[in-house]
């Protein structure tokens, strides 16, 4: 009977064993699956990869450069994640003493008074003592010497938390460089917006002109009575409209610097900025490389598999923890009651012992500890492909955007044109009395309102270009 039930509990162990070993196996299997498509949709697969280049080299304009390279020096945020890794270097200290012994000096006195009326107070005073060799009252201790403790890592337990810990310290470095390349994006992306905004004020500025010349026409043919004072008055709101439209720039402007000037850590200043024609700036060209170099370029790729390399090595410490442990412990040193006596030969002490401890009722804790490591591992697994689909994605629009942009910013440049030369067009028929005010006025603002969406189209190319070398992992090397 009591074989039957021994083979009865060694089959149902072995088939929970087989089951956790095939979950575990699946876990692995899916985690080591980093396959990527071979190329970014339609776009062909370069041998060169933007990613790689140096952001000091990608974005040319010095006053930029100035700008990302003080924001890596000052940048608030950027100084809290590095403090971060000096918390997770500390961290591996304290995980590689946890499996090195553990020694200590100790140092101690006291005294003792045994009362008369206790079992040991009466065995001293029943005890045949010689006269002058009486036991001291009250009776001093004094000690001196060393002691260590030391668990024997018999199954790596601690070892693999060392390990895990060192994972994530690695993991927190990723993210630093991840940081990094988050915020040299952001300032090159405020920094065109501001470009854009200068250059909005600008065409503002330039219409303002256009429309206080075009009021003051309307004004000389109401006193020759060719036009009417609606006229004037229709001329006028466009003028003050337009007027206060270039505060409203100006705002954005202060916002955009001040935003700057948060990333790159000081106090609101003036930005330098280039003064080249924001219209004549032509976006950088971007190599894609293959999507696989996202695994080795992108640091939120390689922190995401750190965390689940360390999210491994925590199974195996929870797993440990169900085996004994072996602990041994020991002391050296001098023992006496007397100062005297301390160092005498006779008053030396010591000790060694060890014990093997095993977990058997009441494992609740343990099973718990194990349970979580294991969910946290499959959350690690499934952030890593969320991470590595997120990048993916993230190039593939920016390389469509790119190129939609591009085709926009054609037909709006062409636009542009045909509506500058329409004010003109405009002017001229209506001081012949061939055309309406209202023709003029509507003709102003589709120019300028098309002039603005040229702007923006530009912008947007730009920005885009900062965000797929962004996605492309650029900026932390």
């Amino acid at each position: 009977m009591n074989k039957q039930r021994i083979y009865k509990y060694g089959g149902i162990a072995c088939v929970l064993l087989t089951l956790a070993a095939c979950k575990s196996i699946n876990i692995e299997e899916r985690a080591e699956n980093r396959s990527v498509p071979d190329n970014f949709g339609t776009v062909q697969s370069d041998t060169i990869n933007s990613g790689k280049i140096n952001w000091k080299d990608y974005f040319a304009d010095i006053p930029l450069q100035n700008l990302i390279e003080t924001a890596l020096q000052n940048n608030q945020e950027l100084n809290i994640i590095l403090q971060e890794i000096e918390i997770s270097k500390n961290e591996i200290r304290a995980r590689k003493g946890e499996y090195l012994p553990s020694v200590g000096l100790k140092v101690g006195g006291g005294v003792d008074k045994i009362a008369r009326y206790t079992n040991i107070g009466a065995m001293e005073a029943t005890t045949d003592i010689k006269p002058g060799k009486e036991m001291p009252e009250p009776l001093g201790d004094l000690m001196i010497g060393a002691y260590a403790d030391w668990e024997v890592d018999i199954w790596g337990r601690l070892h693999n938390a060392k390990k895990a810990a060192v994972d994530r310290y690695l993991a927190t470095v990723e993210g630093q460089n991840f940081m990094k390349t988050n915020l040299i994006a952001e300032i090159a992306q405020s920094y065109y917006e501001l470009l854009a905004l200068d250059n909005e004020l600008e065409i503002v500025q330039q219409n303002i002109q256009i429309q206080n010349s075009a009021l003051d026409i309307v004004k000389i043919l109401k006193q020759s009575a060719r036009t009417n004072e609606l006229a004037v008055k229709r001329f006028q709101a466009q003028v003050l409209k337009t007027t206060g439209l270039q505060y409203e720039i100006q705002q954005k402007i202060t916002e955009t610097e001040n935003r700057i000037n948060f990333l790159v850590g000081r106090f609101p200043q003036h930005v330098e900025r280039s003064h080249q024609g924001f219209v004549d700036l032509v976006p950088q060209t971007v190599y894609t490389g293959i999507p696989s170099d996202l695994l080795a370029n992108r640091p939120d790729i390689k922190q995401a598999e750190l965390e689940l390399a360390a999210s491994k090595l925590d199974i195996k410490s929870a797993k440990a923890r169900f085996y004994p442990s072996l602990g041994i412990t020991a002391g050296i040193g001098y023992q006496a009651f007397n100062p005297s006596y301390i160092f005498k030969p006779q008053s030396l002490l010591y000790s060694l012992a060890g014990d093997l401890v095993t977990p058997l009722v009441n494992r609740n804790a343990i099973k718990a500890a194990y349970y979580n490591a294991n969910a946290k591992q499959i959350q690690a697994v499934y952030e890593y492909e969320q991470t590595i689909l997120t990048a993916y994605i993230e190039v593939a629009n920016n390389l469509s955007k790119i190129s939609n942009l591009q085709k926009s910013y054609d037909l709006k440049s062409q636009e542009v044109d045909a509506l500058t030369q329409s004010i003109g067009i405009s002017n001229d028929l209506f001081k012949s009395a061939r055309a309406d005010y209202m023709e003029v006025l509507l003709t102003q603002r589709e120019a300028l309102e098309a002039k603005f969406e040229l702007i923006e189209t530009k912008m947007q190319q730009l920005n885009a270009t900062v965000s797929v070398y962004k996605a492309l992992g650029g900026g932390w090397n």
